[in-house]
């Protein structure tokens, strides 16, 4: 490993120019005390023990931007440090890791991001000029947590039929075992969906929403799957495992997102 950083091979997948690949050398931080802005990029489940190693060292002004899959680590990192200004990310840019040193960005999405501590709202514009810089489509965000909740939706009833199916995202359209439970699935989140943000959404709607973003992502593999063929510990506690606790919390069954939570735990 180099002594200046480390370095990542990063292919550019475009079906229009053909596929670029360059190498990236990655500095190591050598001092946190001029972080201007800390973007946190982790597994859902591995973002508290992230933050609490490195935000002591971190200015109390700098904001911390969460790019996390599903609900859960958000409200905690929030919960944890009320005073930073503490802000989420929602993206639509597709990318997936095939190797440790391997980066892929299969596709160009939309960027979301807005303030979940009450400091985070006067840093959201120069935190979305950052991000821009960068090539990034960003949009600002008043309601982020509305925002996350209609992508977990997607998640939950995508990532674990792909994993569990071991298929593509568009495979699982066919498969009956989909076509079982999607109904059910889709019950039980309009429901929640009420309690936790008062916006009504019918299940058939959201069917047809899970169903359009996997056929328009038919050959990607989830991220879910991506874990489970490499042996990594899934997000599913943050997906259909946070659905299932937001059930509890209001006395509102959710059979299909707990069996769906302990199939994939099983495997």
């Amino acid at each position: 490993m180099a002594p200046q950083g480390f370095g990542e091979a990063f292919l550019k997948a475009s079906p229009d120019t053909g596929d670029t690949r360059s190498h990236v050398v990655l500095p190591w931080l050598q001092s946190a005390e001029n972080v201007g802005l800390l973007l946190v990029t982790t597994k859902a489940g591995d973002t508290l023990a992230a933050l609490e190693a490195w935000l002591p060292h971190i200015p109390n002004n700098t904001p911390v931007v969460l790019f996390q899959n599903g609900l859960g680590s958000q409200q905690t990192v929030a919960e944890r440090w009320p005073s930073r200004p503490i802000l989420a990310a929602s993206t639509t840019e597709g990318a997936n890791r095939p190797s440790p040193d391997v980066l892929v960005h299969g596709g160009a999405g939309d960027t979301w991001v807005g303030a979940l501590t009450a400091s985070a709202a006067e840093h959201t514009t120069r935190v979305m000029q950052r991000l821009a810089e960068t090539g990034l489509r960003v949009h600002a965000e008043e309601n982020i947590l509305q925002r996350l909740w209609q992508k977990l939706v997607i998640n939950a009833g995508i990532n674990p039929f792909t994993a569990l199916l071991d298929c593509p995202n568009g495979d699982i359209l066919d498969s009956p075992f989909f076509q079982q439970n999607i109904d059910g699935l889709c019950s039980e989140i309009s429901v929640l969906l009420q309690a936790e943000t008062s916006e009504a959404i019918a299940p058939k709607v959201l069917r047809e929403r899970i169903e359009t973003v996997a056929r328009s992502t038919a050959s990607n593999t989830s991220s879910m799957r991506a874990d489970v063929m490499a042996g990594r510990k899934t997000e599913i506690d943050f997906i259909n495992g946070y659905l299932v606790q937001c059930g509890k919390r209001h006395s509102i069954a959710t059979p299909v997102n707990q069996m769906l939570s302990e199939r994939i735990k099983a495997l």
